[in-house]
């Protein structure tokens, strides 16, 4: 391989690096869940923006969906459990506990805000 393609080669890979290093980290977004609501009930970020939502529970056993974005997982007491987002559209979405949680599970749910 000739010197300049050696460099030509070298350059583009520092580039892609440099990229990668100016890349920001997600936000991380705390969802405390508890009988029978989530905290906070509204979320906005922007659309593009990855997001982590960390997620605990302050009592019992929960679920967390955000159906929309195809996002699912347990809410584990004790636990700290992380889920990945970067809505590729913008609106008003409803994320929800999908574990039944007594009388007021119907009702738990939050509004996430993508502009």
């Amino acid at each position: 391989m000739g010197t300049s393609r050696r460099l030509f080669l070298a350059a583009g890979l520092a580039g892609a690096a440099a990229v990668v290093l100016a890349q920001k980290a997600p936000r991380v977004i705390r969802i405390s869940a508890k009988r029978f609501s989530y905290t906070p009930s509204r979320i906005e970020i922007a659309r593009g923006e990855p997001v982590v939502f960390e997620l605990t529970s302050e009592d019992i056993f929960m679920g967390f969906s955000l159906p929309d974005f195809n996002l699912r997982a347990d809410i584990v007491p004790g636990k700290s459990t992380q889920v990945p987002l970067t809505p590729d559209r913008a609106g008003t979405f409803t994320y929800l506990c999908d574990v039944f949680c007594g009388e007021g599970h119907e009702g738990m749910n939050g509004t996430l805000v993508v502009t």
